[in-house]
């Protein structure tokens, strides 16, 4: 599905080299919404500065060698040197209907694919993930789905949290409670969060049992092989419960996708020994640490990464190093995305100018940080428990699930359905709500958790967009038409049929985009729009009952596009879309 405003742009770069000569074919035509048609090319204005012309006389000398074809049906000069462009109504609908044949709705796979490391969820493992994970694991989730439908190799990397030395004190106290215990799925391990504070109270109480544990994590980095056994016995509880919550969010991590700060352990010391060799690590106050240039601190002092610390041991730049080398060595990827939060931002950047220094990116590796912003109460702090505690995700994602019932069962339905339905249906919007009300903003942004705003369905919402496609499929039930049956020829009439045809020429930009910057609410934002035009269009024109058959056919065309879009769309951003609502 072409881009209408990348086919302008196309015909009047064209055109401007028809008309200045071909240095000029290249140049940016500007091309925005009108308020005057659907499009503006204001190229004329900056172009004019350079020719030492008027604009208005540089606009009519590209109108004039603008070649319109089928795609334009009327142009004209505005203003200083506005050229404005009003698509015609036949192109527009021959590129509905030829998306509506196409199973990638005209968008098309990637000319050169990349393979693309994105990390994201990233949660600890014996603690139980909180409302801070949320972001990470939705947003980093739609960016995967994103960027493998532009068809590239999309390699999901979950970076547990898995080494280090509060597993000492971990063992310890699995192995007071009983290892049995973990098998058993006993509420003393499988409550994460309690499991990890009553070790943590135990050391910091009881000198015998922090020196048990401080000799368990001397064990546990020799790769001692009845304490890698107990290791491993946490790791696996701690996997059952992620899985779980990815399963309530309907995220696409599962077990393969991880690779923890233990999977990179034994690439830590070759790692920091080339960063020796090659003179960018150096010992400073009896750290090896890195001094990436740019990077200075208040009064003026070079900044460092310290890549061992003084006792000799490694953190978390040393992981972060070690990792973007064994991507570039070995997975041999072409772009890595941190799905990390926005606190995180000098971190990577400092990560980053070491690892261009050691010659591990470079122009044909690309490393960035998709900054997440926090979330917040509608105190305007950062949302918390009633009793200042960090807010379970588990907890937050039933509360969801609860409330969409509440407000589900207030909405006039279209359907019957019974108990099993209910249950399913609600859980889809509860976390349709909470996934659509995170990716609908900017993910370095904060934005905030307003259950009551979420979960309605009027206004920018995720059962809004639910109850759209609900809504569609509704139409062709009663019409006894399957949508795939629904071939029209599109006929545009109506100017709200027009509108939301026009509205989904632009599915392949808006994902394109997306993927280019990572940054969902691009498509987020996207399908709304698309939604709002069609909620226009059904009002103002009856399908089912349309005044004759060659428009109930073109109508129920444009019912199956905008609902094949709406679906491909959301299920992008990881938005369930019940089949009934």
């Amino acid at each position: 599905m072409p881009d209408p405003q990348h086919v302008l742009a196309t015909r009047v770069q064209a055109a401007l080299g028809a008309a200045f000569g071909p240095s000029y074919a290249d140049a940016d035509p500007v091309i925005r919404p009108s308020s005057f048609a659907d499009l503006q090319a204001n190229v004329a204005l900056p172009l004019a500065k350079k020719l030492g012309r008027r604009p208005r006389e540089v606009a009519e000398e590209i109108v004039a060698n603008l070649d319109t074809g089928d795609v334009v049906s009327n142009v004209e000069v505005s203003g200083p040197g506005f050229i404005n462009l009003t698509l015609s109504d036949g192109w527009i609908a021959a590129e509905a209907q030829r998306a509506l044949y196409d199973e990638r709705l005209g968008v098309p796979a990637a000319v050169k694919a990349q393979k693309i490391v994105v990390e994201y969820s990233s949660p600890n493992v014996a603690k139980e993930m909180h409302v801070g994970h949320l972001r990470t694991t939705i947003v980093g989730d739609a960016i995967a789905r994103i960027l493998a439908f532009l068809g590239h190799d999309v390699v999901r990397d979950n970076h547990v949290g898995d080494w280090g030395t509060p597993f000492g004190m971990l063992i310890e106290h699995l192995l007071d409670l009983g290892e049995d215990a973990a098998a058993r799925g006993d509420s003393s391990v499988s409550d994460l969060t309690a499991f990890y504070q009553a070790a943590r109270q135990k050391f910091d109480g009881d000198e015998a049992f922090a020196d048990r544990a401080r000799s368990r994590v001397v064990a546990l980095q020799a790769g001692d092989a009845e304490t890698m056994r107990l290791w491993n016995l946490l790791v696996d509880v701690s996997k059952r419960y992620f899985n779980a919550v990815y399963g309530q969010l309907g995220v696409t991590l599962t077990d393969d996708d991880i690779k923890g700060e233990s999977f990179y352990n034994d690439l830590l010391a070759p790692t920091v020994r080339e960063l020796e060799e090659k003179g960018i690590a150096v010992i400073s106050d009896g750290a090896l640490c890195a001094f990436p240039p740019g990077f200075t601190g208040r009064e003026g002092e070079p900044l460092p990464v310290i890549i061992r610390k003084s006792d000799g041991g490694y953190n978390y730049s040393t992981t972060d190093l070690a990792t973007i080398r064994y991507r570039v060595d070995t997975e041999h990827v072409d772009r890595m995305i941190y799905v990390v939060g926005a606190t995180q931002a000098l971190h990577f950047q400092m990560v980053f100018a070491v690892a261009r220094m050691a010659g591990w990116l470079s122009d044909g590796v690309q490393a960035e940080h998709a900054q997440i912003g926090s979330v917040l109460g509608t105190d305007g702090k950062l949302l918390r428990t009633r009793a200042g505690r960090t807010v379970k995700l588990s907890e937050l994602l039933e509360e969801a699930v609860e409330r969409a019932g509440a407000v589900f069962d207030e909405v006039q339905h279209d359907d019957s359905f019974d108990a099993a339905d209910r249950v399913a249906i609600v859980r889809d919007v509860g976390m349709g709500a909470v996934k659509y009300a995170d990716l609908s903003v900017a993910r370095d942004s904060e934005y905030t958790f307003d259950f009551d705003r979420m979960i309605s369905f009027n206004g920018k919402t995720g059962p809004y967009l639910q109850y759209a496609t609900a809504r569609i499929r509704s139409i062709f039930r009663k019409g006894g038409v399957a949508p795939e049956d629904a071939t029209g020829p599109i006929v545009l009439g109506h100017p709200a049929e027009r509108a939301l045809a026009l509205e989904l020429l632009g599915f392949g930009a808006a994902v394109q985009q997306a993927g280019d910057t990572a940054e969902p609410h691009r498509l987020a934002n996207y399908v709304f729009a698309v939604a709002d035009a069609y909620t226009t269009f059904h009002e103002n024109c009856p399908v089912l009952k349309a005044p004759d058959e060659a428009t109930k056919a073109s109508r129920l065309a444009l019912c199956a596009a905008t609902l094949r879009t709406l679906v491909t769309g959301l299920d992008l951003l990881g938005v369930p879309t019940p089949e009934r609502m």
